[in-house]
């Protein structure tokens, strides 16, 4: 099935006490370009995440952002009493050398010296972090590559479309061909004939330089490669491969056959059916230019 590469997706899951958001963003690029953003404090965890998009993606800009709220009761909160209880009666004999009689400290006095209160996170399993964070990225992957696949979709119905208007312009090319020959066979007669009125004409002369001419504009070769062309993208739109680079390439190899077919007749209306042609691999190029 083909898929786009620009595609959005999303999840969020609260595991182990930690509220997690992950959002993936991709948008065309010739090759793989991840960029991962999480806090610092998770950055274990990029590599393994990392590696996750470089499996199910083969190439496009794609940005993960990740967002982490951890519990309130994962932080705690200690009272050192022993140095407490120093600076009380430090405090408290200060007091008394000062003569300031009744003396009373608050506690929020205390709490203002160093160590006196400390704060602590308690240890975290990095392992199970990590699998936790995972865990949510594969969910946004899952969203991330069901938009891929609808837009891939559409892409897909497009491009078959103009695969049949360029295999019906071919056709065009290829039952207007001959008539080109016998066109040309008709004109140089009359040509030699107003030229030389009074004189006969050779008819093998004028086969010989019909048969010259046909080889000369003789667009087979072109139109079959066309049509090879053509059926190899169907089969390429069916596959569950990426096929964005190899598409890109026999869309170059149909411009270039369409192009030969144009320089090689001076007919009106095959030119005029190569630059219908044309205009329809071009729509097709930007269209493939979004296939991953």
């Amino acid at each position: 099935m083909v898929k786009s590469m620009t595609g959005y997706g999303r999840a969020r899951e609260t595991r182990n006490s930690r509220d997690i958001t992950v959002e993936i963003r991709a948008v065309n690029n010739r090759y793989l370009d991840c960029t991962v953003k999480m806090p610092r404090l998770y950055i274990f965890a990029e590599d393994a995440i990392r590696q996750r998009v470089q499996r199910s993606v083969s190439r496009g800009k794609v940005d993960v952002f990740i967002t982490v709220e951890a519990a309130a009761d994962s932080t705690k909160v200690a009272v050192n009493r022993e140095l407490a209880a120093q600076y009380a009666a430090a405090l408290q004999e200060l007091a008394e050398a000062c003569g300031l009689g009744d003396f009373r400290l608050a506690p929020e006095q205390l709490a203002r010296f160093p160590d006196v209160l400390t704060v602590t996170k308690e240890e975290e399993d990095l392992e199970a972090v990590g699998a936790d964070l995972c865990a949510v990225v594969d969910e946004a992957l899952s969203a991330f590559h069901k938009m891929r696949g609808v837009e891939g979709a559409r892409l897909a119905e497009d491009i078959g479309n103009r695969l049949d208007t360029i295999e019906r312009y071919t056709g065009e090319v290829e039952a207007r061909s001959p008539e080109t020959v016998a066109e040309y066979r008709r004109k140089l007669t009359a040509r030699i004939q107003e030229v030389l009125q009074n004189v006969t004409i050779d008819p093998q002369r004028i086969l010989t330089e019909a048969a010259i001419y046909a080889d000369k504009v003789a667009v087979d070769e072109e139109t079959v490669r066309l049509r090879s062309h053509v059926a190899q993208m169907r089969t390429m739109l069916t596959s569950s491969e990426p096929m964005g680079r190899k598409m890109d390439f026999l869309i170059q190899e149909i411009n270039r056959e369409s192009n030969t077919i144009g320089s090689k007749s001076s007919d009106v209306a095959i030119a005029q059916v190569v630059v219908n042609l044309k205009a329809e691999v071009e729509k097709m190029r930007e269209q493939v230019q979004n296939i991953e």
